[in-house]
């Protein structure tokens, strides 16, 4: 252990986290799916322009693009897109970016388009595709783009090799996402919602038998303008689950005899906001439990879930944040990070409780004595509510501050308004902690991993509430000791770029922001 062998004032410590290190090679990872005994992710390159590039792993360890050099599997739908791909039996199907069509790629080959060109550049817009259970057909979402108006969205079916054009199921919604097919082929399950709802307000759940390439017998069987349905999953009997905020927390629910059962009531959330598709956060395990992760204080926890009145059993990992997870016999496979690791691919072995990282974000290294721990911290703001937030103390092994002196402090507010800051690591974030700035990343009032009632209480207070609870979050540091509060920063982008404008504009609080 390196002792302190500096005094010096915050924010004025030399770090080993420079910016070079920052604007370096990392990854991005997401929408992992498996397939017989391989593994498919997708990575964000920053290296490629942004490329989104699919990657199989084979059983063997050996991991290899299945995206060629000039194709972008990423498509545009709802904008913010995901579940660009879809894969069944080696065969993978996704949107290209350049075109927004679909392309079918088997195992070896060159990807061929399978959906028509559109009139207009990329009018046809294509995500979420499933493959029927023989593999010969695909529903997915569709946008068009039409000369005027706004786009239309709807739910095709189309031949899995390009054979016919798609053909319309469902339409005359605003927004679909998730058509997800039973085990036999036989039902179609699907989520729908109109204006002025966005899904964490409210959307239907609909299900409808699947005949002849057509639907019959469509039933709206839970959500409604002020129930937000996530994730519908079918599962390996053939009972419908789904994940419901009905009790203020995004709980999973299993439809049984047309009544919903709630399998885990806890005030945690096994939802999130959905803003965009393929989001996976349970699976079916082979013995009848299912898989899942829930939040709760910007902390993510893997559990697995049992029948009504089971106690939902949490598993004890060091990772904070999960994504993407998927199951196959007794393992677990997620994206995970926590507070010194970045993202990877993890395979877990529910018998061991051990983890692997199969795939890394990046691989740059930092000695963990200059990686700040994030304390959760609960504060009291306007209104008598309560504000929440992860604070990142200084961290440097070679300096200390001068005697009386507090660091100076960076408010972080995150986009979204929706979003929500998670324990995870980020380079960006020690880049000032290690220099000797306290950084206090804020869960202002409308994040989401707080149940919906939070979630709601930035309606009609936005740029009120949001500002409110970082200016609490600093004044709850600095009455505790922790930081200077004459020397406060507030930064943020996209919906967190708003709350410092108003910050900065309609407060006298913050002596800077970004």
């Amino acid at each position: 252990m390196v002792l302190h062998s500096e005094t010096a004032p915050y924010g004025a410590w030399k770090s080993p986290i420079t910016g070079e290190l920052l604007a370096g090679a990392e990854v991005g990872l997401g929408w992992l799916h498996l397939d017989g005994d391989d593994a498919y992710w997708v990575e964000m390159r920053p290296g490629e322009g942004g490329r989104h590039v699919i990657v199989r792993r084979t059983p063997d360890g050996a991991v290899s693009d299945v995206t060629p050099e000039g194709a972008n599997a990423r498509t545009l739908v709802h904008e913010y897109g995901g579940g660009m791909y879809a894969v069944q039996d080696g065969v993978v199907i996704f949107a290209n970016f350049a075109d927004q069509r679909l392309y079918r790629q088997p195992p070896g080959q060159a990807p061929q388009p399978i959906t028509p060109e559109p009139e207009l550049p990329r009018g046809l817009r294509y995500a979420d595709m499933r493959f029927t259970p023989d593999g010969q057909h695909v529903v997915c979402v569709r946008e068009r783009h039409c000369e005027a108006g706004e786009a239309v969205n709807e739910l095709v079916l189309l031949p899995a090799d390009g054979s016919a054009e798609p053909q319309v199921i469902a339409s005359g919604c605003d927004f679909y996402s998730t058509p997800r097919i039973s085990p036999d082929g036989s039902r179609l399950a699907w989520l729908s919602w109109n204006h002025p709802n966005m899904p964490w307000d409210g959307t239907e759940l609909w299900v409808a038998e699947l005949r002849d390439g057509a639907l019959v017998n469509e039933q709206r069987v839970a959500g409604g303008p002020e129930e937000s349905i996530f994730q519908p999953a079918w599962g390996p009997g053939g009972a419908l689950h789904f994940v419901s905020d009905r009790t203020n927390w995004w709980n999973l629910y299993r439809l049984e005899g047309g009544e919903a059962v709630n399998l885990t009531p806890m005030a945690a959330e096994f939802g999130q906001p959905h803003w965009v598709f393929d989001l996976s956060r349970y699976d079916f395990l082979p013995d009848g439990r299912i898989a899942a992760y829930y939040s709760l204080g910007g902390f993510d926890s893997l559990a697995l879930v049992g029948g009504p009145g089971q106690p939902v059993q949490t598993l004890e990992t060091t990772f904070t944040v999960i994504d993407s997870l998927r199951t196959r016999d007794g393992e677990l496979w997620f994206l995970g990070a926590n507070a010194t690791h970045g993202l990877a691919v993890v395979r877990y072995d529910l018998d061991s409780g051990q983890a692997e990282r199969i795939r890394r974000s990046g691989e740059v290294e930092v000695d963990g004595a200059f990686l700040s721990i994030p304390e959760p911290i609960s504060f009291p703001t306007t209104g008598g509510e309560t504000a929440h937030a992860l604070y990142y103390p200084p961290a440097n092994p070679h300096y200390v501050g001068p005697e009386g002196e507090r660091p100076p402090l960076i408010v972080i507010s995150h986009g979204g308004p929706t979003g929500v800051t998670k324990a995870q690591l980020r380079l960006s974030t020690n880049f000032w902690t290690s220099r000797g700035f306290g950084v206090v990343d804020v869960n202002y009032r409308g994040s989401s991993g707080y149940g919906r009632a939070y979630r709601d209480a930035l309606k009609g207070q936005w740029g009120v509430a949001d500002v409110d609870d970082s200016i609490a979050a600093a004044r709850y540091l600095a009455e505790r000791g922790e930081v200077d509060g004459d020397r406060v920063a507030i930064r943020g982008g996209s919906a967190g770029g708003y709350t410092t404008l108003c910050a900065l504009a309609f407060r006298d609080f913050f002596k800077a922001g970004a």
